[in-house]
């Protein structure tokens, strides 16, 4: 190819690179603090009020990370996508916003009704009656609300440093607020419900003092610009949140005869097996941006090239997280947390979170080509196996859940190697804001 055609592709490059904030270094280390955050407040909660006791703050952190990020995320992925087409053509994105957060004020007033409608069984199956605990989970949505929002106007307006900077402070915070909490000897349940409910408030008032969450006025909103994918994608997000997240509720729900503790130790196990995700998490924020690029350009065997690479590297942690569950799992496992899981609970876990983080990068790729009722489809596949497996596989507790987790991450990963292929393979065209969908696609909080 002669050097004449070679310069428009190396200016549209240059461009999108400029578009592209360097900020996504800031995201990857906000993700990363975050992953560590987790493990750190179940390990400080757990000398605080001891496995039994924690049992319900380990109920209400999977109930709130399967709720928040499953109907909240596709709130961020629409402000993001619609504020940076309105920056594309120099628009503001301030009726975006206010249209949007009508939307997650419904969300919020639903989610609100349905838990307190619930909340008898929440308080008495899985909060041991602590019914502080189930407040502080409607709290959690008065704060993660506003939280996704802003998240969604940060990255829709290039601002990924105050993105990376509330994801970061969400987690510092939480673990910050319960060592003290440990450290003036309270034993209060709910005091610890508390740090998660709260914890997001913080970086979202820095953000917004230090107007990263200012948008300037622009054109109405038609509710048509807002919610293009908004149904698919909220399908979607909230079975996939809810798969990820099912194993240590359904052993609550299932363990009606057992101690409390059988749930702590089965969410210890959960939190560690996740290490590999969560670091995949931290890596792919800055890989994605690259991904972005090619898509947005329309550059398809660069893209494959791009997306090969990123799921070498997925299957790669994946071996490496389940053969180090096997062997060191356990270990680990008594050191951190006091144990009390074997090595076949270690590797089971490790293996269905490889299988889903596979599942997760493909899905993002599928919504890159605007597949996003195919992704639904996929995770609501998935969540479905998960309860039959669940149901009928075994009478052994831990088991159970165990094979459920790894049956579901299969016929979700299958459903979407089919649909990539088939996609790429027919020539489907990239449209940018699917790959902005893409790009925040992350139910795992």
């Amino acid at each position: 190819m002669s050097n004449s055609q070679n310069h428009p592709q190396t200016k549209n490059t240059t461009s999108s690179r400029i578009a592209l904030p360097e900020g996504t270094t800031s995201v990857a280390i906000g993700l990363f603090v975050a992953g560590i955050s987790a493990y750190i407040f179940f390990k400080i909660g757990q000398q605080a009020l001891g496995q039994d006791g924690f049992k319900p703050i380990v109920a209400m952190w999977f109930i709130a990370f399967a709720l928040v990020p499953g109907f909240f995320l596709p709130i961020e992925q629409e402000v993001s996508r619609a504020i940076a087409h309105r920056r594309a053509i120099g628009q503001g994105g301030l009726p975006v916003v206010q249209r949007v957060s009508q939307i997650a004020l419904g969300i919020f007033v639903v989610l609100c009704i349905g838990v307190i409608a619930l909340s008898p069984q929440l308080n008495t199956t899985l909060f041991e009656n602590e019914y502080f605990v189930t407040w502080c989970l409607l709290l959690s949505f008065a704060t993660y609300a506003p939280m996704h929002l802003a998240r969604g106007i940060c990255s829709g307006s290039g601002r990924f440093g105050a993105y990376g900077l509330i994801i970061g402070l969400d987690g510092a915070v939480r673990v910050l607020a319960c060592a003290v909490l440990w450290m003036l000897g309270v034993t209060a349940v709910g005091a610890y419900a508390l740090t998660i409910a709260l914890s997001p408030v913080l970086g979202v008032l820095i953000a917004g003092a230090t107007g990263k969450l200012h948008t300037e006025d622009g054109p109405p909103a038609s509710w048509a610009e807002v919610t293009p994918n908004l149904g698919w994608l909220l399908l979607g997000s909230l079975f996939a949140a809810a798969l990820v997240n099912a194993g240590p509720i359904t052993v609550d729900i299932l363990s009606a005869d057992s101690p409390p503790e059988t749930v702590t130790r089965f969410g210890n196990a959960v939190i560690f097996a996740r290490i590999p995700l969560f670091l995949f998490q931290a890596v792919q924020a800055a890989l994605l941006p690259r991904l972005a690029r090619l898509a947005a350009q329309r550059q398809l065997p660069e893209f494959k090239r791009g997306l090969r690479q990123l799921l070498i590297l997925v299957v790669g942690v994946g071996i490496v997280g389940t053969i180090g569950a096997f062997m060191f799992g356990p270990w680990l496992l008594d050191l951190v947390y006091e144990g009390g899981i074997d090595r076949r609970t270690m590797t089971l876990l490790a293996f269905a979170s490889a299988l889903y983080m596979l599942a997760l990068a493909l899905a993002q790729a599928v919504i890159a080509l605007s597949g996003h009722a195919l992704v639904a489809a996929g995770w609501c596949a998935g969540f479905i196996t998960f309860a039959l497996v669940a149901w009928l596989s075994s009478n052994d507790l831990y088991l159970r859940v165990e094979l459920a987790l790894v049956a579901s991450s299969v016929v979700s990963l299958v459903i979407f190697i089919a649909t990539l292929s088939s996609r790429m393979n027919n020539g489907a065209i990239f449209d940018e804001a699917s790959v902005i969908d893409a790009f925040a696609e992350r139910p795992l909080d």
